[in-house]
């Protein structure tokens, strides 16, 4: 895929969404924290039918600790892999208080560093909350850009890296909403619906839905 073809692919995804924005519900860096913890092997839908109630009790690292982890739990009970994000929820609540003056660091380093904060997570909030050009690459992200052929990768980083270098930079800020909600909503694993997606021209996935 040349660069013309790339540019113009963004070029119709911004057109179709100029504002694009994530579907986790949040009011500050601290909340889209929580929020992308608590989505690893979970659904937005999930995480925002949990969240509302998480939030009235703990808006804030210091509300969080006082919240205590059994209420953390049952907060957050129907969400995947519960027990291990509320201890994680908790320990990097603390973290937060003691190293960094109860507020997220838009730094990339010091977020990795936070339990259960990985690389991915780190890209969602440095874009979402500090308007940095990262690209965070889950499993949507990673089967757009590989049936595309938009930046091909064997793992998430190998996509990231390759999206990173050959995106333009005017569209680099938005690549991750764009890419993810087209993944989640044309671009699917099962059935995808290329016969209404705006890119099906471009994209170069040989085995085509146009049902």
């Amino acid at each position: 895929m040349n660069r013309e073809i790339r540019d113009e692919i963004f070029r119709r995804l911004r057109s179709e969404n100029p504002d694009p924005r994530t579907e986790l519900k949040y009011e500050s860096p601290y909340q889209l924290l929580v929020a992308v913890m608590l989505s690893a092997q979970a659904t937005d839908v999930s995480v925002n039918a949990a969240t509302p109630k998480l939030f009235q009790a703990a808006p804030t690292p210091a509300k969080m600790i006082d919240l205590g982890l059994e209420s953390i739990k049952e907060c957050i009970r129907t969400i995947g892999l519960f027990n291990t994000k509320a201890e994680n929820l908790l320990k990097t609540s603390r973290i937060l208080l003691e190293e960094h003056a109860g507020e997220v660091p838009p730094d990339r380093e010091a977020l990795e560093k936070l339990p259960g904060v990985g690389r991915k997570t780190a890209n969602v909030v440095l874009n979402t909350a500090y308007g940095m050009p990262t690209i965070a690459v889950d499993t949507h992200i990673f089967r757009v850009c590989n049936r595309t052929r938009i930046a091909k990768g064997k793992n998430p980083r190998e996509v990231e890296d390759r999206l990173v270098r050959l995106v333009p930079k005017e569209y680099q800020l938005g690549a991750h909403h764009w890419l993810i909600l087209h993944g989640r909503y044309v671009c699917t694993a099962r059935n995808p619906r290329c016969s209404s997606c705006p890119i099906e021209d471009l994209c170069e996935f040989k085995q085509k839905n146009m049902d």
